[in-house]
């Protein structure tokens, strides 16, 4: 008999609790038949959960007790030191002794970084961990960007070490061999951005191994010039978040005015089938879940406000993620990179 991948879901992150989590769990389990789950969080709230969805006594369902809840506004610095017990730092300590390949938590972001970063250390020669997540291009392609909000002041260096790990994500997620890898600036020239980003340009461009095609502005996030886009955390979380908001306005208006005139109504009558195609393309519950790579395991970070499908949808990447073995990947890849610069 194979041996099952487990992984551990903290049931206690997030903005609406561990309700959504059960939901998705039901979804992974008929899903993922080689899969089993140890779900960790208070077990007197669990467990009630867990009987309405028919999961107690399920084989492939361990319920892993914590006492403690990493909130959404607790400090990352004071959920380390305060909270050893709670849901997120067992479920990492679970993936840090092995018994569980991965861990999915929708909580506080900062909270993430700092007890992964503590609990299961970088994989050697990577100086910090990065948020990565795909968003969608033109002709229904996928980018990989990074980072998204883990490190919000980076040098060089680290910049270019983000490069490495997207190009080896790249590879693994989406398939492309030789992935184009851009940076994000505030012009294409090379004249333009800061002194860290031209810094950064100079290491990549130095690199045989990487392919690296210059800078990319805001405008050309979709436009499919890039597979790996790199920024600093501050950078990609202001424009990851402007263009969810974007995205929530036009749906919005679309919604406030498609009962206003006759035309209006006729135009998405006779478009409806094309525009849900689009969106259910589009949709965020779809591609939810950021991983942060670059440790000595899988992470994924749910959105804090992920519904079910949106939960399940990273549990999805984190299944891929560890039959794919990203960690390995990224371990030997930026070893040769690192090697090449001595």
């Amino acid at each position: 008999m194979a041996t099952l991948t487990t992984l551990a879901l903290d049931a206690m992150g997030g903005d609406h609790g561990p309700s959504i989590v059960i939901d998705a769990l039901t979804q992974a389990l008929s899903t993922f038949p080689e899969v089993q789950f140890i779900v960790v969080g208070d077990d007197t709230e669990l467990q009630p959960l867990l009987d309405q969805a028919q999961l107690l006594g399920n084989p492939r369902v361990v319920v892993k007790h914590a006492s403690q809840t990493v909130t959404m506004t607790d400090k990352p610095g004071y959920s380390l030191r305060a909270k050893p017990d709670s849901s997120m730092r067992v479920a990492l300590e679970l993936v840090a002794t092995e018994q569980a390949m991965a861990c999915v938590s929708a909580g506080n972001t900062g909270a993430l970084m700092t007890n992964a970063y503590f609990t299961l250390k970088t994989l050697p020669g990577v100086l910090r961990p990065a948020l990565v997540s795909a968003i969608p291009q033109q002709q229904e392609k996928f980018s990989l960007m990074l980072d998204l909000g883990a490190n919000t002041v980076c040098d060089s260096e680290t910049l270019f070490q983000f490069g490495v790990m997207g190009a080896v994500a790249a590879q693994a997620v989406l398939g492309i061999e030789r992935p184009r890898i851009a940076l994000l600036n505030v012009g294409e020239e090379d004249t333009k951005g800061n002194d860290v980003v031209k810094a950064a340009a100079a290491l990549f461009q130095q690199s045989s191994q990487l392919n690296y095609i210059g800078f990319i502005e805001g405008d050309d996030l979709f436009s499919n010039q890039a597979d790996v886009i790199v920024c600093d955390g501050f950078v990609g979380n202001i424009a990851l978040k402007s263009c969810e908001g974007l995205a929530d306005l036009l749906l919005s208006n679309i919604n406030e005015n498609i009962h206003k005139h006759w035309l209006t109504r006729w135009f998405v009558k006779l478009f409806y089938r094309r525009l849900k195609s689009s969106w259910e393309w589009l949709k965020p519950d779809h591609y939810n879940g950021a991983s942060l790579i670059g440790l000595r395991g899988v992470v994924i970070k749910s959105h804090g406000d992920a519904n079910a499908r949106a939960f399940y949808s990273a549990i999805e990447q984190a299944v891929a993620a560890t039959q794919r073995d990203l960690p390995a990947r990224i371990r030997d890849r930026v070893e040769q990179v690192l090697l090449e610069q001595e």
